[in-house]
């Protein structure tokens, strides 16, 4: 029957009511009919990009801004600015213009993108760049840098310091190894700033020192002298070598049982071998009827079971023309044979956003897959659909034994889990990007719900609900944007691309996370993902903007310390 446009309340005895989403028809002597009113689709459009962002008054102490306005499908609710990538305020949808009151010296950029209240952000507009004045002639130098602290770990050196003053500010902070220069850090926030140092040579000493500049190029003396030796203990990470470089987008990475690795283009739906010894590409073949949505639509992850030196099957998730679904292809030489294609899963909803997803096999021998919303929250509480959900499943796509809900469900309230590992005691976590508040790390729990999306991190009202499972670990959203999640022993390891860091962790008495930090800060741009490789080491994927628009994608393989 076709829905038919509401009207006002009528009579109790008889007419029409709009309740909640259903349209009750009622007549007098006859049975009630209840149609569903279609709700309206998803909001999955992100802004136009501001245009037209222009520098007005500009002082030593601060900046005036101002742009066009977006348009969007509903409704521009604000405006993020950024500095260098960063975001430094946030005005409302009918602003056109800022003033920033921080100021750091030297030369940096300025950007402005729109976001709609579904939480879809646009692209940025056009860059400015910004070169303070200075407050009056400036002809003194900043202070020396104290408090210098430098560690070494296996071949990496962290060093740290804290912050110099300037009578105007300090532009930045050069780094010294053995009275060479080998590093820049900028001089805005702190109060104490970090450099880590890559790739040192072992077994020798090295003295690291720092000294500060203002923008007119007033450099301090440098500061007393910290050695260290490289190589000589390995706690954290102990080498990391650059192995290969690709310029597609690689969300998808799986280690095959001969070492080699199979990686995913995720906007051509290629997969391609890598020799781990020399990092040379091999393409394979492209995935059949792939079809991108825009934003992180695409060939999404690879899997492949324990049993592939003898079934040769490749899992894969991607998104088509009208679903994401999950497949399986078998991989013959060095081709991937398409006319074997099998499809396990299909029909769970795409979207331009949050099509986010991961797929691991259990110690169970089960296929499981985290997925994303689609950019429809309600989706994630709605048992219905397969979007906010963690499926498990057998390898053949049928539904096994002992799932919650009957179907493929093994756990719902999930925003866009793009992380997704098993620890040696055989259970799921999930990690996950909040909506700009907070990210989680979720230990996964058989019919558990996570809460999206009343509930994001552990704060707010909606957090209160008892039938809600909590994250073991929350990240502020500028410490977050992480996906990639794997475990190697009891230390989990989480690949972030917003916030550029790799968090290491450690597994307690309890099985819950503890000793968590920060390492690879910077150091590499984006890290789209991290993946177990062989002999106790990991793959990571980073990725930096190149040339004329173009990606710089590297693989990384990171040597672990043994185990104990």
């Amino acid at each position: 029957m076709t829905p038919v446009a509401p009207s006002p309340v009528e009579s109790a005895s008889g007419g029409s009511r709009l309740v909640s989403g259903l349209l009750l028809i009622a007549v007098v002597g006859l049975a009630v009919l209840v149609v569903r009113w279609p709700e309206p689709p998803p909001d999955v459009q992100p802004p136009s990009a501001p245009g037209g962002l222009s520098l007005g008054e500009t002082t030593c102490r601060s900046i005036a801004l101002s742009w066009s306005g977006s348009t969007d499908d509903t409704e521009v609710t604000g405006y993020e600015v950024h500095r260098d990538g960063q975001v430094v305020t946030s005005v409302g949808g009918k602003a056109r213009s800022v003033v920033l009151t921080e100021v750091p010296a030297g030369t940096w950029n300025v950007t402005v993108k729109a976001r709609d209240e579904a939480g879809n952000v646009s692209p940025a507009g056009g860059a400015v760049s910004v070169t303070p004045p200075s407050c009056g002639a400036d002809a003194k130098a900043p202070s020396t840098p104290g408090g210098v602290k430098a560690t070494a770990d296996g071949t990496t050196v962290t060093m740290t310091w804290d912050g110099a003053t300037d009578d105007v500010g300090v532009a930045e902070y050069d780094v010294f190894r053995d009275g060479a220069k080998v590093g820049t850090v900028s001089g805005g926030g702190g109060p104490q700033f970090t450099f880590i140092d890559l790739g040192v040579p072992a077994s020798a000493s090295h003295r690291y020192q720092v000294s500060a500049r203002d923008g007119q190029g007033n450099a301090s003396s440098r500061s007393a002298g910290v050695d260290v030796t490289a190589g000589a203990a390995c706690t954290l990470l102990c080498a990391i070598t650059p192995v290969g470089k690709d310029t597609g987008v690689v969300w998808g990475l799986a280690a095959l049982p001969d070492g080699s690795v199979l990686y995913g283009r995720r906007d051509t739906y290629e997969i391609v071998r890598m020799d781990p010894a020399t990092g040379q590409a091999t393409p394979l073949g492209t995935v059949p009827g792939g079809v991108r949505a825009g934003g992180d639509g695409g060939l999404v992850s690879l899997a492949v079971a324990s049993t592939f030196a003898r079934d040769r099957w490749v899992y894969v998730l991607y998104t088509t023309a009208t679903d994401n679904r999950i497949v399986r292809l078998r991989l013959r030489g060095d081709e991937l044979d398409g006319g074997s294609m099998q499809s396990l899963v299909v029909g769970i909803p795409r979207g331009k956003l949050h099509n986010g997803g991961r797929l691991r096999f259990g110690r169970d021998g089960k296929l499981y897959a985290a997925l994303g919303d689609a950019g429809n929250p309600r989706l994630a509480q709605d048992q219905r659909s397969l979007a906010g959900k963690v499926l498990r499943f057998n390898p053949d796509g049928t539904v096994p034994s002992g799932n919650p809900f009957g179907g493929y469900i093994w756990s719902l309230g999930h925003r866009n889990p793009q992380g997704l590992a098993f620890d040696a005691r055989g259970r799921a976590w999930v990690q996950e990007s909040g909506d700009g508040l907070t990210d989680e790390t979720n230990l996964i729990v058989k019919g558990g719900n996570y809460g999206w999306p009343a509930c994001e991190g552990t704060e707010g009202a909606g957090c209160a609900n008892p039938g809600y499972v909590a994250p073991q670990q929350t990240f502020p959203a500028y410490d977050g944007g992480c996906g990639g999640l794997v475990f190697v022993r009891d230390v989990v390891y989480v690949a972030c691309a917003g916030s550029s860091r790799l968090y290491r962790a450690v597994l307690d008495g309890d099985g819950l996370l503890a000793e968590v930090q920060a390492v690879l800060v910077g150091a590499y741009g984006q890290l789209l993902t991290v993946e177990p490789g062989s002999g106790g080491t990991l793959w990571v994927v980073s990725a930096t903007a190149g040339a004329a628009g173009t990606l710089d994608t590297q693989f990384l393989r990171i040597t672990l310390p043994p185990a104990a």
